[in-house]
């Protein structure tokens, strides 16, 4: 069968490849799993209990939870009603939350649980054109998702001449950006946009009938909701994971065939292996770093034999283990959302966990660019070839070396536009449909390389421009440093704001025989910020001296989403970073 909305795409799988588990996730503590039969009739019955509610075509609906099954029968639900889904991060405040509410125009909000129902609560009261409001746990006090189940038996027809008017140009769903600055922008995306998006996508992932993928990253964000269709799509089972809690027992116990991840979550991973190896002694602990130096010389072409023999004896010894530790089954894991040191990207592949690093926006719907380790597909440091049927056009931008400069997309993956909002929308899209992304990056031998982000570059007083991404990717690849943040706007000189890796830091100090006590003992420390500076200067050495980093601060505590200073999809806020250690900062250049 043909698919043109984005719910046929349940439909597709149960003609092609219906599965004994279409989606999963806890329910009540226990696993919860849906066929792909009684995935379609829930989201039928769920659909016709909104049209007895009175929600009717372009009517928009809100939903705020983690991954979980109940969350894509709501999406589905929406979706052949006509309506708009209005997907919202459970991390954002209860002010978020009413200023998307109220410029959405959502009628009806589904939660998962107590606390967003708390959140949810005070925000519709602020926004009574929010008539309804459902939960998924059963919260004391709040209707229950499961009550709309049953009702508006009345309505099949409805439903039926419903789900017929639905057209792939027309709007699927309006994503609120987090946005590092500013108020969240709806975007626009239609079925058309994401239906090309998956269609696109498709070939770079080994999803096959019968695979099994988790997904954890949010289904908020456009990125694991895009391939919770391209999943469905093409008969791979989905095991839906709400929190990162257990999440390496979760993963050994769906052993899946693929999932996407973050580079921060990916470093921390990392970092935990590395403990473990640090740890070991005698031959063992030989092997470990024997292994991981193989790792990090790993190259897609041109590996001698006996490199290959060599990385064939690592991975028997050592990096089965680590395959072991994701279920032993990986095929293929995506990382998007920000840059992925190249070292790491090595290291995985090379202990037989193939890691692709890709590149999208939201408004992009998202993906533009992704690696394939198939078909010479894979380049480090790049995200990838392209995607098909997708435009990149490199502008020229001052400060940069020829042929770098802004990226612009055009292809049907791009957004209709920002809700309610057209000159944000005319800012940024072309009358002939190039997107203009604010990112810099460049193209060589048909892969794209992304070098920074126009927002986020900044001059020095000297008129130096200075990227600051790059990096803060290459100081994060020391053990030594959890998070940074370069700043020197209108200074004389870069610096970094530096949060250091905690973990590690226990274990160094125990080697050294110095004192943790705490965090603000520790940053204190000169023999501490010596050692840390000591990794800022191994960085420097591959920059120019205007880009060099000149001082750093240690900070106590992460940077998180409760503190303000990231967005819930982990990019930093620098200008809240900036306002809340203005002290900091202050005393760097006071120094100078």
């Amino acid at each position: 069968m043909a698919i043109h909305r984005l719910f046929d795409i349940p439909d597709f799988q149960l003609a092609e490849y219906p599965q004994d588990v279409c989606v999963g996730s806890l329910e009540e503590g226990k696993l919860r799993t849906y066929n792909t039969r009684e995935f379609i009739d829930t989201a039928e019955q769920l659909a016709l209990g909104l049209l007895d509610l009175g929600i009717a075509p372009g009517d928009k609906v809100a939903l705020a939870s983690g991954n979980r099954a109940e969350w894509a029968i709501t999406d589905q639900a929406v979706l052949r009603i006509g309506a708009i889904s209005v997907p919202i991060y459970p991390t954002m405040t209860a002010d978020d939350y009413a200023y998307i509410l109220e410029h959405s125009g959502a009628k009806v909000f589904f939660v998962s649980n107590n606390d967003l129902f708390t959140k949810a609560r005070a925000a519709q009261v602020r926004v009574p054109a929010v008539a309804h409001l459902f939960t998924y746990d059963k919260v004391p006090g709040a209707s229950h998702w499961k009550e709309l189940l049953g009702k508006g038996i009345t309505q099949r027809a409805k439903l039926d001449g419903c789900k017929a008017a639905v057209k792939r140009e027309d709007l699927a769903t309006i994503i609120y950006t987090s946005g590092t600055t500013g108020k969240p922008k709806g975007v626009m995306l239609t079925h058309d946009n994401i239906l090309s998006n998956v269609e696109a996508s498709a070939p770079r992932l080994p999803v096959k009938p019968g695979a099994r993928a988790i997904s954890f990253l949010p289904l908020c964000h456009i990125y694991e909701r895009m391939l919770m269709y391209l999943y469905q799509k093409a008969g791979t089972q989905v095991r839906f994971q709400e929190t990162l809690d257990d999440l390496g027992a979760r993963i050994r116990e769906a052993r899946p065939h693929v999932f996407t991840a973050v580079p921060r979550l990916l470093e921390k991973i990392y970092d935990t292996i590395l403990a473990k190896g640090e740890a070991l002694t005698g031959i063992k602990r030989k092997l470990f770093f024997w292994s991981l130096d193989l790792g990090e010389r790993y190259e897609v072409h041109g590996r001698s034999l006996w490199y290959d023999l060599q990385l064939g004896i690592a991975s028997k010894l050592v990096f089965s283990k680590w395959r072991e530790a994701l279920g032993n089954e990986v095929a293929c894991v995506a990382s998007g959302s920000a840059a992925l040191q190249p070292r790491l990207a090595r290291i995985f592949n090379a202990a037989g966990i193939p890691l692709m690093e890709g590149y999208g926006l939201t408004e992009t719907s998202p993906v533009v660019s992704v690696n394939d380790a198939r078909n010479d597909g894979l380049r480090f440091g790049s995200v990838g070839r392209p995607l098909d049927k997708v435009e990149v056009r490199i502008v020229p931008e001052p400060g940069h070396p020829e042929g770098e400069g802004e990226i612009l997309i055009k292809g049907p993956n791009v957004m209709i536009g920002y809700y309610k909002e057209p000159e944000l929308t005319r800012e940024v899209l072309s009358a002939d449909g190039w997107f203009r992304t604010g990112d810099i990056g460049k193209l060589e031998g048909g892969f794209l390389y992304i070098t920074d982000r126009k927002k986020e570059m900044f001059k020095t007083s000297g008129g130096k421009y200075v990227a600051p991404q790059p990096i803060e990717s290459a100081l994060k690849a020391s053990r030594f440093i959890e998070q940074a943040m370069v700043i020197g706007e209108n200074r004389k000189f870069p610096s970094a704001l530096i949060v250091p890796s905690f973990t590690f830091l226990k274990d160094y100090c125990q080697l050294k025989g110095i004192p943790f006590t705490g965090n603000e003992q520790v940053i204190s420390d000169e023999r501490i910020h010596k050692r840390i500076f000591s990794e800022v200067g191994k960085v420097n050495e591959g920059l120019g001296h205007w880009e060099q980093v000149k001082r750093i601060v240690l900070l106590p505590g992460e940077f998180s989403v409760e503190g303000g200073e990231l967005t819930p999809s982990l990019k930093l806020k620098r200008k809240a970073i900036l306002a809340k250690y203005s002290g900091q900062v202050e005393s760097i250049y006071a120094e100078s």
